[in-house]
């Protein structure tokens, strides 16, 4: 077999063609980076290639220092004799697909990606390619996601249960790209809405990127009397059971993410509700997206990669594991440090 024109490292997704690392576990000299979550954006690489739309959260994690260039989607880069340039992946704010090219054969890196509508990013765009590697989260048969407008009702209704009996409504959320999806989603109905001090920076930068968000503050910054059970909190999974939740007294407590769909997480993340809300592709959402490639050879990683790969190689695809530093999202993670 021909050298392969992407390969794993010690230090990530290496094209040797083109001198670059994508989504890098340790700092490099050239980066291309598919998005700004902490599992695929390392702080202290030389020079970082992003897209555009996502400079603010990027440079919200990574500092304002940093020395990068920012490329539209469908706009191109050229290394060495490699072609590349960024399509996006429909994950989060700024989200990308990085497409690599040389003597005509292609690759498409997916990093993190969803097939579903969101109004924070720009949505999904499959692209053709020859290798595909592809996220593979949530790559078994029983992650198949409900409706949006079916999970905001349940999110609406919980809350309003919950102002009813006086309690607050406190709902975990990862700081970035899940808080400000589920703040587009429900809306300004849903204010009065607080949220902790590491999401709210996060929605001052889709904020400053054009995105429109409801009405939000920080709960350490209310006035004194503030009646909690009139509220919506949004926070980090990290701060449940920490002192910075005293202050909202009598609460529910619930979780958004794609495993609450599996039975015991919710019991495990100690809430009381759960909300399958992903910002990652279901099964059905993973193989639209491999078809719609082309790819003949599919890399799955992150995740359930035995069994994506085991159906792929069924379905005729060459397919085979590609193992990575990270395993998927922990608990659609990897992003604990956001919770500040």
């Amino acid at each position: 077999m021909a050298e392969e024109l992407i390969r794993v490292t010690p230090a990530g997704l290496y094209c040797e063609a083109g001198d670059f690392y994508i989504d890098p576990w340790a700092p490099v000299e050239r980066a291309v980076i598919t998005h700004a979550h902490s599992d695929h954006a390392q702080w202290g690489c030389k020079a970082y290639l992003a897209a555009k739309s996502g400079q603010a959260v990027l440079e919200t994690r990574l500092g304002s220092d940093i020395r990068a260039e920012y490329l539209s989607y469908g706009e191109t880069r050229a290394f060495n004799g490699v072609t590349v340039s960024l399509h996006p992946a429909g994950h989060i704010l700024g989200s990308s697909q990085v497409r690599v090219e040389k003597d005509g054969e292609i690759w498409v890196v997916s990093g993190d990606y969803k097939d579903g509508a969101d109004p924070t990013c720009a949505p999904l765009e499959p692209v053709r390619c020859h290798t595909f590697i592809t996220e593979s989260t949530f790559g078994l048969p029983i992650y198949r996601w409900p409706s949006q407008a079916s999970l905001w009702d349940d999110i609406r209704a919980w809350r309003r249960e919950n102002q009813e009996q006086g309690r607050a409504s406190v709902l975990f959320a990862y700081a970035l790209g899940k808080a400000q999806r589920i703040l587009a989603g429900l809306g300004p109905e849903a204010e009065p809405i607080y949220c902790h001090g590491a999401i709210e920076r996060l929605n001052d930068a889709y904020r400053a990127s054009g995105v429109a968000l409801p009405e939000t503050a920080n709960p350490v910054e209310a006035p004194k009397g503030t009646d909690w059970s009139r509220a919506l909190v949004l926070a980090p999974p990290s701060a449940n059971g920490t002192p910075w939740m005293r202050r909202f007294g009598d609460l529910s407590a619930a979780f958004a993410s794609g495993w609450m769909l599996v039975r015991g997480a919710r019991r495990r993340r100690a809430v009381d509700r759960g909300f399958p809300l992903s910002d990652h592709a279901d099964w059905t959402g993973l193989l639209e997206t491999i078809r719609a490639t082309g790819a003949e050879r599919v890399l799955p990683t992150h995740g359930s990669t035995a069994a994506m790969v085991r159906f792929l190689r069924e379905q005729g695809y060459q397919a085979e594991p590609l193992a990575t530093r990270y395993s998927g999202e922990l608990e659609e993670g990897g992003q604990e440090e956001e919770a500040e």
